[in-house]
């Protein structure tokens, strides 16, 4: 990467940086809405919907996704691009499995007649955790582009720049869902 690139990067990075911190501060906001109104003062309530299933199967699903990327990105500063593209399309499908995962989650609630109007938690679950799921949605597409500028073979150096601000992105995303863990369904389940 010459100067010019580094300097460039540089910009791109901290923009994204105070991209993510505005996107913390949403997530902050939605995270409060849902803890004031969350127990509900009427049916359904968290413990009687949450399954511990659903969240160990949608954890194991994202959290390893991050692992997977993470040795996407350390073969990709090795120039070994088989390997990247193979940790690359695992992250894809384990991102992927986990949308599975909260479409299937969220389809069961609207089955059993719990939607946005139930009640104030409903409403606050949905936003936050739909707005999770809309993060990770917004990622897949994310990769897909990378794939494809992967194909074109953009100049590596910008095709790394572009990876790795992608992996703030997706761990962004993770801590995020870690957060949802602890804070959604870990005091109800």
């Amino acid at each position: 990467m010459n100067n010019t690139d580094a300097a460039l990067f540089k910009d791109k990075k901290m923009g994204f940086l105070i991209y993510l911190g505005i996107e913390a501060i949403m997530f902050m906001v939605l995270f409060m809405t849902y803890t004031i109104f969350t127990p509900p003062t009427k049916d359904p309530f968290p413990a009687d919907i949450f399954e511990i299933k659903t969240v160990v199967l949608a954890s194991v699903f994202l959290l390893s996704s991050s692992v997977t990327l993470f040795l996407s990105d350390k073969y990709l500063k090795k120039e070994r691009k088989t390997p990247f593209i193979i940790w690359l399309v695992l992250t894809f499908l384990l991102a992927a499995a986990f949308l599975g995962v909260e479409i299937n989650e969220f389809a069961s609630y609207v089955q059993q007649g719990y939607t946005t109007s139930s009640n104030v938690f409903m409403g606050a679950f949905y936003v936050l955790v739909g707005l999770h799921a809309a993060h990770v949605v917004f990622g897949i597409g994310w990769m897909i582009i990378l794939f494809i500028h992967h194909i074109r073979k953009i100049p590596a150096p910008l095709f790394l720049s572009k990876q790795t601000i992608f992996s703030y992105y997706w761990h962004f995303v993770d801590l995020i869902w870690v957060l949802i863990i602890i804070i959604v369904y870990v005091p109800y389940l």
